[in-house]
């Protein structure tokens, strides 16, 4: 349920829902659920439309490449499968099909994270700025993506537990990019404070989404197993296509409530940084 109050100035009335000003200083996984869930059911349409734009539509034209390769290698006698040639060819599809799949979900997930902040925000989100925003960061996540994974790849080789807590230390850094335009390097600082002292609470926010996702993936993947084939890759791409798109959301939901948690912030606050 959405309460609204009046904000001056041309901008007109700003509508906060009231789930998202919660208690300052505390971060609270139950509304955080809540909210990413209400996020996804008054915008149905748009989520799924940008699901199918950046992953069901690059999941197709993966599939487009990279079958013909498939099945040559399946009916190819083992003499050819050695071949160089089809090997370095088969190689390079694959690497240009990996990272258009990983161009496309940073643009879901910038995506997501617009709509989700102008949904909370008391806004429509809207096809167009979803996609444009997502387009024009696309860059700085990049970086942002790279940076964090390989300083939390580093973590986890040497201990696991410093991985995760820089992991989950620079969780927040997508959102306060698209949102604060801090920058690639003010983003990943930003977020460092945001999650300080809430990080074991992310942690166990994104467990459970984990878990909850891998059991609703291996029902339904033995499900689709039994009936084989092409439904079975695409029943698998749209479980993992859902999950990701609950991850982005449940993430841009957790920074504002770690913003108005961490810093108490007043209504007209919350309202500048989303503007």
């Amino acid at each position: 349920m959405k309460s609204p109050i009046g904000h001056g100035g041309d901008s007109g009335e700003i509508i906060m829902t009231t789930a998202t000003l919660g208690r300052p200083g505390r971060f609270e996984i139950g509304r955080v659920f809540s909210n990413t869930f209400g996020v996804i059911g008054r915008n149905i349409g748009l989520c799924v439309g940008l699901a199918a734009l950046f992953a069901g539509l690059p999941a197709f034209i993966i599939r487009l490449l990279t079958q013909p390769q498939i099945e040559a290698m399946r009916h190819q006698d083992p003499a050819a499968m050695a071949d160089p040639g089809a090997m370095f060819r088969n190689s390079y599809i694959t690497i240009i099909a990996g990272l258009i799949s990983f161009a496309c979900t940073l643009l879901l997930q910038s995506a997501l994270v617009r709509a989700t902040i102008e949904d909370l925000n008391g806004k429509r989100p809207s096809f167009g700025d979803c996609i444009q925003i997502a387009i024009r960061f696309l860059l700085p996540t990049l970086a942002i993506s790279l940076l964090v994974g390989l300083g939390a790849g580093l973590g986890l080789m040497l201990l696991i537990v410093p991985g995760i807590i820089l992991w989950l230390g620079w969780s927040m850094a997508v959102p306060v990019l698209i949102q604060e335009r801090r920058g690639v390097f003010g983003s990943m600082s930003r977020s460092r404070a945001l999650t300080k002292g809430s990080r074991w609470s992310l942690f166990g926010l994104f467990l459970i989404l984990i878990i909850i996702g891998m059991i609703i993936q291996w029902g339904l993947l033995l499900v689709l197993v039994l009936l084989g084939g092409i439904i079975a890759e695409i029943g698998a791409a749209l479980v993992q296509t859902v999950l990701s798109m609950v991850l982005a959301i449940a993430v841009a939901v957790s920074f504002v409530e770690l913003r108005q948690a961490k810093e108490g912030a007043s209504i007209d606050e919350l309202a500048e940084i989303f503007s």
